[in-house]
């Protein structure tokens, strides 16, 4: 009976601290990186600031959205209470599943593409210097797909996959192609929309976000001379790799065919299309011979053969495949168990993805910054480890009003984040097969169909 009493006085000094402990937000705690000022000039930008007093204003509901890809295991209304993203109030302590709803729908999804726009670039620039190839800035641009929730809505918006059997996918899919900075995988800029719009009408949009001084490497499906002469003429110093495809014809103009210049007509229906395309381009041609023997052909506009050797191309290019593990950490380790994204209206959609992008490049900028400080590359630090380290300490700053010690909380988790390397992997043994997916439920037959 003793024993009862004191744990009940216990849990209510317990009770009493938190609850004193959360008496206002301090939205610093969500990173020292992504300023307040950037919140309000989102918001302010796209005209969605609160006029008059909420619980969850305008400001606020930005932060919830970056919060909930950061805490995809917890549901909305735990990150909510857990981090104490609502503004005080002593009537009702507590906000409503369908408050916050309605706030984000009064949002929208602009402010949350503009915060992520003005924080993408900002940070991406800021330790550029460190990572250069020969004076350039190195990116890639790939695509991949987001399942959305099995909705009506959503699959007359955003569509679905449809195999040449005629088989239709399971849940409706978002299409994107992401601009990468490959040494620290932070995302310049994205595009995203509904999944029949083909990769090449994104990548179009996102040439304007290379910056001079770059060099860019494609997938091969990228390959386009809209796309390829339009990044090289529509900046200064702007180059790219991108492999050539089996098909691909062209004409040797000077070199050896290991590693020469050559030259590619542009088809009639291109012209028509983009009239602004010559009748020729050219590029040079590197044949590449990879680890398992598997020859190659790299185009690309280093035509200077004494400054760009052909294995510092092929190295460049074969850092490209790393930006891969950037997709499966967005949608596997962030998103964990999960197989659509949680929202279930398309305006929301696009809110959670760019909040989502956000909360990855948060993360990917911490890497960096410990990176730096023990002078190791950004993806030597393991990105779980590093994933679960700052939801830890994010949550803990929010139950224990670490007010004031944001910076010492910073530096002790650049600390630990150094701490976690990446674990070197066995080299493979067995080649890469693709193997039939199991079926999730077991097939049963009728009788008569046995018989």
């Amino acid at each position: 009976m003793i024993g009862a009493v004191n744990l009940r006085h216990m849990l209510d000094d317990a009770l009493h601290f938190l609850v004193q402990a959360q008496e206002c937000p301090d939205w610093a705690r969500l990173g020292q990186h992504l300023p307040c000022e950037w919140v309000e000039q989102a918001v302010a930008y796209t005209g969605k600031a609160s006029i008059r007093q909420r619980r969850l204003p305008a400001e606020q509901v930005v932060w919830l959205v970056v919060a909930l890809a950061l805490y995809r295991h917890q549901s909305i209304s735990e990150v909510v209470d857990d981090l104490d993203l609502a503004l005080p109030d002593a009537q009702v302590p507590f906000v409503s599943k369908s408050a916050v709803a309605q706030a984000r729908q009064r949002l929208g999804a602009e402010p949350l593409r503009a915060l992520f726009e003005i924080s993408a670039k900002a940070w991406s620039e800021q330790d550029g210097k460190q990572y250069l190839f020969k004076g350039l800035s190195l990116f890639a641009m790939d695509g991949t797909t987001l399942k959305t929730a099995d909705t009506p809505e959503h699959r007359k918006h955003f569509g679905y996959h449809v195999s040449p059997s005629g088989r239709i996918s399971s849940y409706p899919q978002v299409r994107g192609v992401t601009l990468t900075a490959v040494p620290t995988h932070l995302i310049r800029d994205a595009r995203f929309g509904p999944y029949g719009i083909n990769e090449m009408l994104y990548a179009k949009e996102l040439l304007t976000s290379i910056p001079d001084d770059s060099l860019t490497v494609f997938d091969k499906g990228f390959l386009s001379a809209e796309i390829l002469c339009g990044l090289a003429n529509g900046g200064t110093n702007r180059h790219f790799i991108i492999p050539a495809k089996a098909n691909t014809k062209w004409e040797m103009v000077c070199g050896t065919p290991d590693d020469g210049i050559i030259e590619m007509r542009v088809s009639p229906q291109a012209r028509k299309k983009c009239p602004a395309l010559p009748k020729a381009w050219r590029a040079r041609a590197i044949t590449v011979i990879d680890q398992s023997a598997r020859k190659y052909v790299l185009l690309t506009s280093l035509s200077d053969i004494k400054r760009y050797a052909a294995k510092d191309i092929a190295a460049c290019y074969a850092n490209r495949w790393q930006i891969e593990t950037s997709y499966r950490e967005l949608k596997q380790t962030m998103m964990g168990m999960a197989l659509t994204l949680r929202s279930r209206t398309v305006e929301r959609v696009y809110q959670e993805i760019w909040g989502t992008l956000t909360a990855y490049n948060l993360i990917r900028l911490e890497i960096a910054k410990a990176a730096l400080a023990v002078k190791c590359a950004p993806i030597e630090i393991s990105f779980i480890r590093a994933f679960h380290t700052i939801q830890y300490e994010l949550h803990w700053a929010a139950v224990t009003r670490a007010q004031g010690k944001l910076p010492a909380l910073m530096q002790r988790l650049r600390q630990r984040l150094v701490m976690l390397p990446n674990e070197g992997r066995p080299g493979r043994k067995i080649d890469r097969a693709v193997k039939a997916l199991p079926q999730r439920y077991v097939v049963r037959y009728l009788k008569k169909d046995l018989n």
